[in-house]
């Protein structure tokens, strides 16, 4: 096989690990990834997992790989909230809540954090097909629960305005219904506190 016929075959992956290639390719030799690695063509991210050198790192990879990298994972947190307008900055790595142990990856592609959750609350996110790879995205309701739960900095008015909210995007986005009735599995009545701080921050705005 050809380094050419492989990446026709693999390309649309975006990231691919050797499980992937022995489901293409059953008699597929390894050592290839070895020599096209030497070579500059793919780049390795963690133990059995590439990527193609070639591809643009765009932010959308990057949550791509995130998913892939550790599963069962969704893209969250600080991430999500960056994705959907709801914070202005940009956020150097990818945040991802997980029904398993909390890790952090340093590879070729960026860094990678995964925050654990319990298994009844990995929930709320959807499948975004927006772009030409699926990605496993909360939604806005959700990001916003999975930070406020897994943040334990958040207590005063003052701790919700360092976030800088976008609080126009916040009343076209977010479906308070959604918010109330995810926050409700929560069962955390820190949670509910620090929605109410973040409505009080709302309603200031209003007033303004």
């Amino acid at each position: 096989m050809t380094y050419l016929e492989f990446r026709d075959a693999m390309h649309s992956f975006g990231v691919f690990s050797t499980r992937d290639i022995e489901k293409l390719f059953t008699k597929f030799d390894t050592r290839r990834l070895v020599e096209w690695q030497r070579k500059g063509y793919i780049q390795k991210l963690i133990n059995k997992w590439y990527v193609f050198a070639d591809i643009p790192m765009t932010e959308w990879l990057r949550y791509r790989i995130s998913n892939c990298l550790y599963r069962p994972s969704y893209v969250s947190l600080e991430s999500a909230l960056s994705h959907h307008g709801l914070i202005p900055e940009a956020v150097y790595s990818v945040q991802n809540v997980t029904t398993r142990k909390t890790i952090a990856y340093e590879t070729v592609a960026g860094t990678f954090h995964y925050r654990t959750i319990k298994p009844y609350l990995f929930f709320g996110y959807e499948v975004d097909k927006s772009q030409t790879i699926p990605v496993l995205m909360a939604s806005p309701e959700k990001a916003i629960l999975d930070y406020f739960y897994l943040s334990p900095g958040l207590n005063t008015i003052q701790d919700m305005e360092a976030l800088r909210f976008n609080l126009d995007t916040l009343h076209e986005i977010v479906n308070q219904e959604k918010l109330t009735s995810y926050a409700a599995c929560f069962e955390s009545t820190v949670l509910i506190k620090r929605l109410k701080l973040l409505n009080k921050l709302n309603m200031h705005a209003d007033t303004v």
